[in-house]
């Protein structure tokens, strides 16, 4: 009866313990958040993880302060109930214009144990071991630009260096477009770096900060002068993802281990298959969610 007993009461154990480890939530309005979710797997290749775009109210870049919240926040409650306590807003956008008030307002009322984090902190945070001259150019969408998170935050961390933002809005588009690219979409690219490189021609690093944008990275390069880097966010997200979960093993010990990625969106399935695709570099199978 002892042994019996004591062999029920250590699988109940072990069953619980299973139950209470998460899969890792992946955030984003459309695709771009999958070119750091693949840095991410590439680095924690044993972590589940759970995908979402929200492509059915996409692109966030346009829309208000406000609406961005609202959908972000609908979109982070659904991850909690598929049981994420962890999610990562793999938006450059949602990260601007969300974020902070999510941290600070709702957490602490829906969900006080659970953590939400950007992909903004952890490319300013080390920004200037990519400079020399310590001018940074940022590209990215309206939304991003005008939140000016990027400066508030470079500045926050060194304020030496002098950031000229330049918001390019037709890159989103020239990307999901997902073809070769046309005479006219070149065209657009170079002009927007001559306009940035105008604007500030001390510039030596151009960070990228919008999740779409790595996939025009060799166009972008073609337009550059060869003493500028250009620095994309992923691996950058995900070694910094590696180290948060290394300082906090309370959190690490809650993530789930079977080397699982699981795809949702909320709009079209097909339409998203295609193009996921193309920006995760492997065949994506969605299921579409609809956020209620």
């Amino acid at each position: 009866m002892w042994l019996e007993f004591f062999f029920i009461t250590t699988v109940k154990y072990f069953c619980i313990m299973i139950k209470n480890k998460h899969a890792i939530g992946v955030f984003d309005s459309g695709y771009g958040g999958l070119t750091v979710l693949k840095e991410i797997k590439t680095c924690l290749p044993e972590y589940d993880f759970i995908y979402l775009g929200d492509n059915a109210r996409a692109p966030y870049g346009p829309l208000s302060f406000k609406t961005v919240y609202e959908y972000t926040l609908e979109c982070i409650k659904w991850f909690f109930k598929q049981g994420c306590t962890f999610v990562i807003l793999a938006c450059n956008t949602a990260s601007a214009k969300a974020l902070r008030t999510i941290q600070q307002k709702d957490l602490p009322i829906i969900a006080p144990n659970n953590r939400v984090l950007g992909v903004i902190r952890p490319t300013t945070e080390i920004i200037n071991e990519y400079t020399q001259t310590n001018h940074v150019g940022i590209m990215a969408t309206v939304g991003t630009v005008k939140s000016n998170s990027y400066v508030i935050e470079i500045n926050k961390f060194h304020p030496d260096i002098n950031v000229m933002q330049l918001a390019c809005p037709k890159w989103v588009q020239i990307v999901e477009r997902g073809q070769i690219l046309t005479t006219k979409d070149k065209s657009i690219i170079k002009e927007d770096i001559d306009t940035l490189l105008a604007r500030d021609n001390k510039i030596d690093c151009i960070l990228l900060a919008c999740t779409h944008y790595p996939l025009l990275l060799n166009t972008i390069k073609m337009y550059l002068p060869t003493t500028i880097t250009v620095v994309t966010q992923g691996q950058i997200v995900a070694q910094s993802l590696l180290k948060y979960l290394k300082k906090h093993s309370e959190i690490e010990r809650n993530c789930s281990k079977n080397g699982t990625i699981n795809f949702y969106t909320t709009g079209v399935v097909n339409d998203f298959n295609t193009h996921a695709t193309q920006f995760f570099g492997a065949n994506v199978q969605a299921i579409q969610i609809n956020i209620d």
